[in-house]
């Protein structure tokens, strides 16, 4: 899988996950995802945490790493990329 089409999926998973009204491809990849960025909170997070889990067959062991991960569309397609590598 292309970085474009996992940014993508990342992207969508996001929106249906989360519910957002907002369209998926207006998500910039770097931009953050908590605080400034889309406005994300703690409770987003998990949900985001059993999405990847479920989507992509990855284990977000604690949350340290889910901070870094989870600063934007790039940080988490980084985190992905390297968990199906591991």
């Amino acid at each position: 899988m292309s970085r474009n089409e996992l940014a993508g999926r990342v992207k969508e998973l996001i929106v249906r996950r989360l519910k957002l009204d907002i369209d998926p491809k207006s998500i910039d990849d770097a931009a953050p995802l908590f605080g400034e960025g889309l406005g994300l909170d703690s409770i987003d997070a998990l949900e985001l945490v059993l999405g990847l889990e479920q989507e992509f067959h990855i284990k977000v062991e604690d949350e340290e790493v889910g901070v870094k991960a989870f600063a934007s569309v790039d940080a988490l397609c980084d985190f992905i990329e390297q968990k199906k590598t591991a």
